[in-house]
């Protein structure tokens, strides 16, 4: 299986401008810029793209791992912080916190903690990042 995105940029990096496209057309042509990535304009960046997507590979995979211990849950709720930082090297993603809230009425708690620690270090976008990945997961009734 393979999945596709594209970048154009235009111009110099401060000035410059471009879009993202992915393969399946959910972005087409998203605007993205300097302002948005360091400044916090309006718009998207590829670190809050990064996070969406470790958000929603993250969720998935609790899903199936609470559904193999036998819990199946009714709503699972991620939240993914995407730190960036000038480090030695340049910038670089150097933390990911996730932040998720599962409601499984009658769950046991050790098997949503134990699912919730294999999906955070077993989900294919937590294999891919070279980043600290650390996780609060709450258990609603």
């Amino acid at each position: 299986m393979q999945r596709k995105a594209s970048a154009v940029w235009q111009g110099g990096l401060k000035d410059g401008k471009g879009t993202i496209t992915t393969g399946s057309g959910a972005l087409s042509a998203m605007p993205y810029s300097f302002g948005m990535r360091f400044e916090n304009a309006p718009g998207t960046n590829p670190e809050e793209l990064i996070g969406a997507a470790h958000a929603g590979c993250f969720s998935m995979a609790l899903s199936n791992i609470l559904g193999e211990a036998g819990i199946k849950p009714e709503r699972i709720d991620t939240q993914a912080a995407v730190t960036l930082e000038k480090t030695d090297a340049g910038f670089s993603i150097t933390k990911i916190h996730l932040d998720v809230t599962v409601r499984a009425p009658g769950a046991d708690r050790a098997k949503f903690e134990a699912a919730a620690a294999k999906a955070k270090t077993g989900c294919p976008v937590s294999r891919v990042l070279n980043a600290a990945i650390t996780m609060k997961a709450n258990l609603a009734g």
